[in-house]
Formats: structure tokens, C-alpha cells, sequence
């Protein structure tokens, strides 16, 4: 069973849901498919791009002990429907769990705007772990 984590670049709590998802995969002892969904990628940067976001999940998971988890990063462009293919890659990638990474938002901020995390917690299929950052005391 794959674990699968949707990951934002230099975002903390997508940072966090990636270590998470480490921890959970070599616990298991599974693969990470690292799902990472932009509006638009051109072609000319894509090597550049990917090659940016290999250095960061390597020393995501170097802080965690979990640098000997195999993982595949599954890049998407979506300009409209994030959470759809987030589910479509999840499902291609064959996971069973899904980790996501939560940020506060404001009572304004959740009635009026759509939520990718609430999305993915209603429509997936699979399990969902929802991590977020901790309080700073």
C-alpha cells in the first residue's frame, strides 16, 4: 500500500505532511508517491523545476530518518480542479492513505473560499491524515 502525500514547495504545514508521510511510509514499509499539482508548468523549466523539488523532499526526509523510502514525485498541472487530480494521481499511484498538510484559516476565510484540504477530506476514497504545523507558544 502506497502511501501518497500532496506536496506544496515552501509551504511549512506541506513540509510537515511530508515527513509525516515518510515516517508513516518506512513505518509501513512502503514507497511515498509525492504528489505535487501547479497551474501550468512551461516545458522549457520542467527538468529545472523537478530537479528543485527532488533537492527539497530529499532533505524533507533526510530530517526524519526516512532517506531509505522509496518515492516517486508525481507532477500534474491543474489550473482549475487541484483536488480532482490530487485524487487521480493518488489513485493512479495505487494509495492507501493520503496525508495532507492543513493551515489556519479565518472564519471569513472558510465561508467564503473553497478549501483543497476540505475537498480531499470528502472525496477521497482512502483513509486521509491531515497534518498541520503547531501552535508557536
Amino acid at each position: 500500500m502506497t502511501v501518497a502525500v500532496a506536496y506544496q514547495a515552501s509551504s511549512s504545514s506541506k513540509t510537515i505532511a511530508l515527513q509525516e508521510a515518510g515516517r508513516e511510509a518506512l513505518m509501513r514499509g512502503t514507497d511515498l508517491a509525492v504528489l505535487h499539482v501547479v497551474e501550468s508548468l512551461d516545458l522549457d523549466v520542467e527538468d529545472a523545476y523537478r530537479n528543485s523539488l527532488t533537492d527539497e523532499i530529499n532533505s524533507a526526509l533526510a530530517n526524519v530518518a526516512a532517506t531509505e523510502v522509496p518515492w516517486q514525485l508525481h507532477l500534474a498541472t491543474a489550473p482549475d480542479d487541484v483536488p480532482e487530480t490530487i485524487l487521480r494521481l493518488a489513485d493512479t499511484a495505487g494509495a492507501g492513505l493520503l496525508i495532507i498538510g492543513a493551515r489556519r484559516r479565518s472564519p471569513v476565510g472558510k465561508a467564503l473560499l473553497g478549501s483543497v484540504t476540505q475537498t480531499l477530506i470528502l472525496e477521497a476514497e482512502i483513509p486521509v491524515l491531515v497534518v498541520k504545523a503547531s501552535a508557536k507558544r
